[in-house]
């Protein structure tokens, strides 16, 4: 009878490990507060240089080479490139899909054409898709200190 209920207890156990939800965290620990949607951030930014706060989102793609830039999705068809502060720290090649939440500075840039067919190269996407990059593009960036990918 003590087997029996040891065994239950370990598949009952067990199952409640795998019902919470597994996050990682990259960079600078951090608990999320004051946390504002990616597609407000233009607003969080307008007439500033930057913007010091903590945003969420779904990632939408993430640099295959090292993990070490990824876009979030921030609608309307846009997406946000994130970077990680001096180059220190980088995240899972398969994150993708995933919410991730991010604590850093965000501001707008323009970026160039060069810089854009860079981005594509290191996402891996085919000559022809690079090829069809032809103008900057000016966006909210964002260079994060920490993330929590869920």
């Amino acid at each position: 009878m003590k087997k029996f209920v040891f065994a239950a207890l370990t598949c009952l156990s067990g199952m409640v490990v795998q019902a919470q939800e597994k996050s990682a965290t990259f960079g600078e620990s951090f608990t999320p507060q004051n946390v504002i949607p990616v597609n407000q951030l233009a607003q969080a930014v307008e007439g500033k240089d930057s913007a010091f706060v903590q945003t969420e989102g779904i990632v939408k793609e993430v640099c295959q080479n090292k993990g070490c830039w990824m876009r979030v999705d921030a609608g309307n068809g846009q997406e946000m490139l994130v970077r990680f502060k001096n180059y220190s720290f980088f995240v899972p090649k398969d994150a993708a899909g995933k919410k991730v939440i991010l604590k850093g500075k965000a501001f707008e840039q323009k970026t160039s054409v060069a810089e854009l067919r860079h981005y594509a190269e290191d996402a891996g996407k085919s000559k022809k898709e690079i090829a069809k990059i032809k103008k900057p593009e000016k966006s909210v960036r964002f260079v994060a200190d920490g993330v929590i990918l869920e």
